[in-house]
């Protein structure tokens, strides 16, 4: 679902098996294996694609082959976007406790705050590691997918029991079908491998949680 094909080169990397040929290894090779190792050097087998050889290559020849999946703008802004998202699925989760009677919705509020707090951590230590701040310049992040307004809130914790549970499915679904129109955006616009890692597990995740929260 939204999910952006694999990059072949990417999937041939990881598939990438570190078979050193390192010539005649049996014990009954002869004195100048040394040689004719240092002569043929370390190789690299490749699966091919599907219905293709296998190719050997030199380890210099592999790396030329990584795709380049350097960050781009929208993985960052992707990055920096969700960071804020999910602080505010906190914030909602975090009124819950005092003011659900059901454990339902107690123990979805726990699922989420349990999921989304080290998506967060690996999201700024993706932004520091890719020379990017983590918070965005001069972007309204009201206007991002999904997202409560101030108003809605505040209604948020006013409300108690049933009038509480109610609402706070009602916007966190909303939250979270944002999240996932966030996701399949990067998907389509970002390049970096981890990014687009990090997309797939909300997609897979929020998609999980939407499906639950429309059967309560």
């Amino acid at each position: 679902m939204l999910k952006r094909p694999v990059r072949t080169a990417a999937v041939a990397s990881a598939g990438v098996l570190a078979v050193l040929l390192l010539g005649a290894c049996e014990s009954g090779s002869s004195g100048d294996e040394p040689q004719a190792r240092a002569a043929t050097g370390p190789k690299v087998i490749a699966p091919g694609k599907p219905g293709e050889a296998a190719r050997t290559m030199s380890p210099e020849e592999a790396s030329r082959a990584l795709p380049d999946d350097k960050p781009n703008a929208a993985d960052r802004s992707y990055a920096q976007m969700m960071i804020v998202h999910h602080r505010q699925a906190l914030t909602m989760t975090a009124l819950v406790p005092q003011r659900t009677g059901s454990e339902q919705v107690k123990k979805l509020a726990a699922r989420i705050t349990a999921a989304q707090q080290p998506e967060i951590a690996a999201m700024e230590g993706w932004l520091k590691t890719n020379g990017g701040p983590a918070k965005q310049s001069g972007h309204d992040h009201g206007t991002m997918p999904g997202m409560a307004t101030d108003a809605q809130l505040a209604q948020l914790k006013a409300a108690k029991g049933k009038a509480f549970d109610d609402l706070f499915l009602k916007l966190m679904i909303t939250h979270h079908d944002g999240a996932l129109t966030m996701a399949a955006q990067v998907l389509s616009e970002g390049n970096n491998v981890l990014v687009e890692e990090m997309a797939n597990d909300v997609i897979a995740q929020q998609t999980a949680e939407i499906n639950r929260m429309r059967s309560m």
